[in-house]
């Protein structure tokens, strides 16, 4: 390819309205040499808004038979893309709905051109006027999420305008998701392959405040939210079976205190529960959690290390209120172990199973 304008634009479509035909328009315009458009099922209703586009020069129509979501829409634009386009670096995916300008569209696809092994991202100001509520929000919570649990600083995880690189389109074709949590699920891969991300700002715009869009805040933001499932699965299960040693061993301890030669129950009931919580705990994180491919000799002796570290501070800031306060130990040992959790969690993030790569 001899000009970035001959990158493919993939715009994947349900139930469109004029908005499309006006954004193929201007993206032909504009010099774009190969669009590529997808009709996820949008039905007989739809049917000349796709007529239409396929009878523009350069724009290709692939159709599905019913409604299959974003996600397959996009795996299928990828598979079409990468047997036709052979030579292109990529590809750049943007939103039928009138939302990415051409401009924006152009910069996305330079910016692939001269960085063809990062994902670019077109991001957006949720901060400017005329953002919607929903819009703003949603963002903002999932951009929180993603520093945490994976340690990506993404200004804008939601958006659809994205230049992807044509050997990670390879991996996404495999990569799980039908519909919006694919998106989410493209962002997470590019941590597990060492995948860049490079942001582009790009004009913030919201028609009629997004009414056309098909996003449900509710069912496709749980979609989404479920992705990190292994995350959440991972940090309450080892809770829940750490707590309820710990209250096993506080029974079977508190009668028996002077047989522990002068430590207290309590620390002794923090030290029994972690450390078979914390081999627990460090099996599903290396394997499925965090995907390690630091050597496991290790990753064992960093997370021993914390363990420890983690355990004595437990057992000893429980113990210190405890007897302050008095109460429950289950019941003071819950925030005091929630807020040791955060800590853990990205230090186990950043040190325990990132490798030399």
């Amino acid at each position: 390819m001899s000009s970035y304008l001959e990158i493919p634009v993939i715009i994947p479509s349900y139930e469109p309205d004029e908005k499309l035909i006006t954004l193929l328009c201007a993206l032909q315009t504009a010099g774009i040499c190969h669009v590529v458009v997808v009709d996820d099922g949008s039905g007989e209703a739809y049917a000349s808004f796709f007529e239409r586009a396929a009878a523009m020069e350069n724009c290709t129509v692939l159709y599905h038979a019913v409604n299959l979501g974003k996600g397959r829409a996009l795996k299928t634009a990828f598979n079409y893309c990468l047997r036709e386009f052979g030579e292109a670096p990529g590809c750049v995916t943007a939103d039928s709905d009138g939302q990415h300008t051409p401009k924006d569209v152009m910069a996305c696809m330079e910016a692939l051109w001269e960085h063809p092994k990062s994902l670019i991202l077109g991001c957006r100001d949720f901060d400017g006027p005329g953002v919607p509520g929903r819009s703003s929000f949603g963002n903002k919570c999932t951009r929180q999420v993603f520093r945490y649990l994976l340690g990506l600083s993404v200004s804008d995880t939601q958006t659809g305008l994205r230049a992807i690189p044509a050997f990670f389109m390879e991996k996404l074709m495999q990569v799980r998701g039908e519909r919006f949590e694919y998106e989410t699920n493209m962002l997470i891969e590019t941590k597990d392959l060492h995948i860049p991300i490079m942001e582009v700002p790009v004009e913030t715009v919201y028609i009629e405040e997004n009414r056309t869009s098909h996003f449900n805040p509710v069912r496709d933001s749980l979609r989404i939210y479920l992705v990190f499932g292994k995350f959440l699965f991972s940090s309450l299960s080892s809770s829940v079976l750490d707590l309820l040693l710990f209250q096993m061993f506080c029974a079977m301890f508190r009668q028996t205190a002077e047989s522990l030669m002068g430590i207290p129950y309590i620390v002794a009931a923090t030290v029994g529960a972690r450390v078979v919580s914390a081999v627990y705990n460090f099996m599903i994180n290396y394997r499925v959690v965090f995907k390690s491919k630091a050597g496991v000799a290790a990753a064992i002796g960093k997370y021993s290390l914390l363990a420890v570290c983690q355990m004595a501070c437990s057992a000893f800031l429980v113990n210190l209120l405890y007897g302050l306060i008095g109460g429950t130990e289950v019941v003071v040992k819950m925030p005091v172990d929630i807020l040791l959790f955060f800590i853990s969690f990205a230090i186990q993030r950043e040190f325990v199973y990132r490798s030399k790569d």
